[in-house]
């Protein structure tokens, strides 16, 4: 028995017995991890397709559903800036109601001039030489322009 007492407390001994114990453990931990990891896969591949689906099927119900709140978002917008403007107009009406504004309007926009008073308009002369150029048959009777519109089309008929 000393033999074999002194057998089991050596050193190469006890390092032979760790190492199978740690062998063991390691593959019963694996086989335990594989286990669950088996269970894990087919779990979580239903999840997957679970969410999968989700997605797929509230995925254009989400797209309408923002698509419908930017298109309000701007319907609301336009309703302020039209009700603005109608306040603007509101405005604009309750002063040409006043007599003097309306006046004023009409002796700056139409050059009218009061009983009495003498009113002026000063031309550049360029801008008038460029406007002459320009205009052409502006400068001219209507009836004149029309009796050549009359010419052309008959010399242009003539010609055919």
């Amino acid at each position: 028995m000393a033999v074999k007492d002194r057998d089991r407390f050596s050193t190469a001994t006890r390092i032979r017995i760790i190492g199978e114990q740690t062998a063991a453990r390691v593959y019963r931990s694996q086989t335990k991890r594989q286990a669950r990891r088996s269970r894990l896969t087919g779990r979580a591949a239903l999840l997957a397709m679970v969410l999968c689906s989700l997605v797929v099927a509230l995925a254009y119900p989400i797209r309408q559903y923002v698509a419908q709140r930017a298109e309000i978002a701007d319907l609301q917008q336009e309703q302020r800036e039209t009700r603005q403007r109608v306040e603007d107009l509101r405005d604009l009406k309750a002063r040409w109601q006043d007599d003097a504004y309306a006046e004023q309007q009409v002796r700056l926009r139409l050059h009218y001039v009061m009983p009495g008073e003498t009113g002026f308009i000063v031309v550049d002369p360029e801008a008038a030489d460029r406007t002459r150029a320009e205009a052409g048959a502006a400068d001219r009777a209507w009836y004149r322009n029309v009796w050549d519109g009359v010419d052309k089309a008959d010399a242009a008929a003539r010609r055919q």
